[in-house]
C-alpha cells in the first residue's frame, strides 16, 4: 500500500464563532481528527472580498444582509492538511442549514441560522485551491 496523499481545504470561522468565542474549540475538533492547521490568520472582510468570494450569491435578495454579517467581525481562515480532507472537513461540518445538521456537528452543535452557521468551509477540491490562493500566500502555509 502507497502512502496516503495529503489534501488542503480551507475554512474560516464566521463572525457569529468568533464572537462567541468558539475559535479554540473548533480548531480542537479539526487537530483531533487528524487534521493538520497548516495555515492560520484572522482578518476583516471588505465590501471587495466579500463580492469576491460570494460572487455566486451577489445577485440573491439575502446579499446585503449576507455583506452586514460578514463584515461585522473578523473572521479567522485555515488551511487543514490531512488525508481526504475537503470530504473529512465537509463531514465535520454538517449542511449549511443547522436544523439539518446533526448534533455532533460543528454546526449541529453551535449554529443559530442559515445566516448564522458559524463555519465556511470548502465544498470541492477545486474551490478549496481558489479559496486558499485568495486567502494566503504560498509562503503563508507551512509544512510541519
Amino acid at each position: 500500500m502507497g502512502e496516503a496523499i495529503m489534501e488542503r481545504t480551507c475554512v474560516f470561522l464566521k463572525p457569529d464563532g468568533v464572537k462567541r468565542k468558539l475559535i479554540g474549540r473548533i480548531m480542537e475538533r479539526f487537530e483531533e481528527r487528524g487534521l493538520r492547521i497548516i495555515g492560520l490568520k484572522m482578518m476583516q472582510f471588505n465590501e471587495q472580498l466579500v463580492r469576491e468570494h460570494y460572487a455566486h450569491l451577489v445577485d440573491k435578495p439575502f446579499f446585503k444582509d449576507l455583506q452586514k454579517f460578514i463584515m461585522s467581525s473578523p473572521v479567522v481562515i485555515m488551511v487543514l492538511e490531512g488525508e481526504d480532507a475537503v470530504n473529512v472537513v465537509l463531514g465535520m461540518c454538517g449542511p449549511t442549514d443547522p436544523k439539518k445538521a446533526l448534533s455532533g456537528t460543528i454546526r449541529g452543535d453551535f449554529a443559530i441560522s442559515v445566516q448564522e452557521n458559524i463555519i465556511h468551509r470548502s465544498d470541492s477540491k477545486e474551490v478549496a485551491k481558489q479559496e486558499m490562493a485568495r486567502f494566503f500566500k504560498e509562503s503563508e502555509l507551512f509544512h510541519y
